[in-house]
Order: C-alpha cells, then sequence, then structure tokens
C-alpha cells in the first residue's frame, strides 16, 4: 500500500525509514527539530543483518564505499593482557560478511543522498512538533524518530517511560593516528575502547564515573596499556563528546499506536534507546526502519492496512528490540564493576 507519512526526527532511524517509505511509494516529509543534523565523528557498528536491511533500502554500496571491516578485537586488562576474543570471527563466518564500522557523518552523507535521489522528500530543519495529534490526523502514518526525549512518544504513549541515567559518564572521540590494536579494555569501574573508523585514524571511547571532568579523563588511563596514553594525548579534549549514559524504562507495552486519531510508530532510540555497550544502537533503528517499511508494503491499502501493517511491525521488532536493550546494559553493569577478578576469569571462560 501507499500513502502519506511524515517522519519526526532526521537521525539514523528516521532518515532509513524515509527512504524504505519513498522506496515504496509513499510520500514522506520528515521534520527536524534541530537547525541542522548532528555530524560528530563517532563511528557505528553495523551488524550484518543491518547491512543487508541497507542493501534493501539501496544504500548498501554507499555504506561499503566508506566503511572498514572489524575484525581481531580483544577484551584486555589493563596491563595489556587478552582475556578473550570479541566474537567477530564467528559473526562473519556466519554472516558471510564482516562487522563493519563508519563514521556517523559518512553514514548521514549516504542516507541523505538515498533521499536526494528521490528529489521530492523535504527535510525540514528547525520544525519543533508540538501536536502530534494535530500531525498524526492530517497523515496515514508519522513515524516518531525523535530519540529518546521522543516528544512523539510522550504525546501518544504518555511520559511514563523515559530516560533513565546509569551514573556512568561515556566520552567519545577520533584520533588522528591508527591504533596498532583493537577492542576493549575493562578495568574497575571504567574501561576504554579502540576500534578501527578509516585509514589512519581510530575511534575511542571510554566511561569512567560520572563526575569525572575533561582534565581527568587523561589520569584515569595513564597507567594502562599503549596505545591508549598516546590515542588521548593525540585528541584535543575540545573535541571530545560527552554524554551521560542513558536507556529507556520502563520497556514501552508497544511501539505503535493506531487510535482514531491517526496512526504512530516509534523507531530507533524513541522507541528503545539502549546504552551502548553492544554497539547495536544504529542497527536496531536501521532494523526498525527495514521491518516497518516491509509490513507497510505488504498491507492492504486504507485505514486498516495501516493498522494491520502497525501491528505485525510491533510483533517482529519490540521484543527483539528491548531483548538488545536489556543485554546491553546488563553487560554495562558487568563491564563496569569493580569486582574485577570475578569478571575477568569468567571472561577468560568465553569460547575463543
Amino acid at each position: 500500500m501507499t500513502g502519506t507519512a511524515t517522519v519526526v526526527g532526521a537521525g539514523i532511524g528516521g532518515l532509513a525509514t524515509a527512504i524504505g517509505l519513498r522506496r515504496a511509494g509513499w510520500n514522506v516529509t520528515v521534520l527536524e527539530r534541530r537547525t541542522e543534523l548532528e555530524r560528530y565523528g563517532a563511528a557505528f557498528g553495523i551488524h550484518p543483518t543491518a547491512q543487508s536491511a541497507l542493501d534493501r533500502l539501496g544504500i548498501g554500496d554507499a555504506l561499503r564505499e566508506h566503511a572498514v571491516p572489524y575484525r581481531d578485537a580483544h577484551i584486555r586488562t589493563p596491563d595489556g593482557t587478552s582475556i578473550a576474543r570479541l566474537p567477530l570471527e564467528r559473526i562473519e563466518r556466519k554472516a558471510g560478511r564482516p562487522e563493519l564500522l563508519i563514521s556517523r557523518p559518512y553514514l548521514l552523507d549516504a542516507l541523505l543522498a538515498g533521499l536526494d535521489a528521490f528529489g521530492d522528500v523535504p527535510v525540514k530543519l528547525g520544525e519543533r512538533v508540538t501536536d502530534v495529534d494535530a500531525l498524526a490526523a492530517g497523515q496515514d502514518l508519522v513515524v516518531g524518530a525523535d530519540g529518546i526525549r521522543s516528544a512523539v512518544r510522550t504525546a501518544r504513549f504518555s511520559d511514563r517511560s523515559g530516560p533513565r541515567e546509569v551514573g556512568t559518564v561515556a566520552w567519545i572521540g577520533i584520533a588522528d593516528i591508527e591504533s596498532p590494536v583493537h577492542g576493549e579494555t575493562w578495568g574497575s569501574g571504567r574501561f576504554f575502547g579502540l576500534t578501527p573508523v578509516e585509514p589512519g585514524r581510530t575511534n575511542w571511547y571510554a566511561t569512567a564515573p560520572e563526575a569525572t571532568t575533561a582534565d581527568e579523563l587523561r589520569g584515569l588511563f595513564a597507567g594502562w596499556h599503549e596505545p591508549i596514553p598516546r590515542i588521548l594525548a593525540a585528541t584535543d579534549p575540545a573535541t571530545w563528546i560527552r554524554y551521560e549514559m542513558r536507556h529507556l524504562h520502563p520497556a514501552l507495552p508497544s511501539f505503535v499506536s493506531a487510535e482514531a486519531s491517526g496512526r504512530v510508530a516509534l523507531v530507533g532510540d524513541a522507541a528503545h534507546a539502549m546504552t551502548p555497550n553492544l554497539g547495536q544502537g544504529a542497527c536496531t533503528a536501521i532494523l526498525d526502519a527495514d521491518a516497518l517499511t516491509r509490513a507497510l508494503t505488504a498491507a492492504p491499502p486504507g485505514p486498516a492496512g495501516v493498522a494491520g501493517a502497525l501491528r505485525a511491525y510491533d510483533r517482529e521488532r519490540r521484543r527483539s528490540a528491548q531483548r538488545t536493550a536489556f543485554a546491553s546494559r546488563t553487560l554495562h553493569r558487568f563491564m563496569s564493576t569493580e569486582r574485577t577478578r570475578l569478571r575477568d576469569a569468567a571472561v577468560r571462560l568465553l569460547p575463543g
């Protein structure tokens, strides 16, 4: 079926949904409350399942043009001892393609180019949605892709579910040097990650107690194995990005609403914001967009068809996404514990 849709939010999930709907023949408008898109340089991990979804959206080639494979990564202790390997080889053997890493600006550019190719999908910046019911009344569908503080979710699904802090601050940055090692180093109450992002550069992320300042961050990791101190020394603290790690709690009972006042679906962080420990935030948003598009494409025309498609989307995605969010939050607690001997012993038991 086809119809008219407004996508609220121009992040990864919103743009992917807009592309999918437009490819299916829908008339689509994208509204974004910010006056410019967030283009900070963090790296996204794109699992093979999300790569397949991007292929169906027609932008898989653009993804691979700027992405790098993620292989041979380890979990280490602060002195550099490897205690486990990340399961990247198993993922590649099973899927027939590797996990990929791509800088956020490149992925945004690929999605925007995919929309621009249609020539008729407006992306309106500086548009703050204040009346979701009025917006939904004039559309066949409204998609809430407006992040963890979603106005669409609050208006249609109440404010019972909302951002919850986990008591940890994350810092991310990109160093203009290439790390010889990749993976994560787990210490007591903090950890540090290193991934490739493009030739000659390294994406890094660190977590620390909530009160940690930029001036203190280098000191927290000063005695850790190389190249962690060198990576931090090679990046200007003015370019570091700090955010308080949060997740959506409690889990929503539904990602969709098909009330008489209009049909609404949530995707991405608006539906299931999670801590970044599994690196699945972008992937789950892309999978949401793909599933919603497929459900609507297969639906018969008319309001009943849209309502049925939304229920099918909810059945496919809600439990899966919420399991991923729960697993990521659980992993965060495990990684951040101060009982490192017990944790490290457990990690050593993981298959190689």
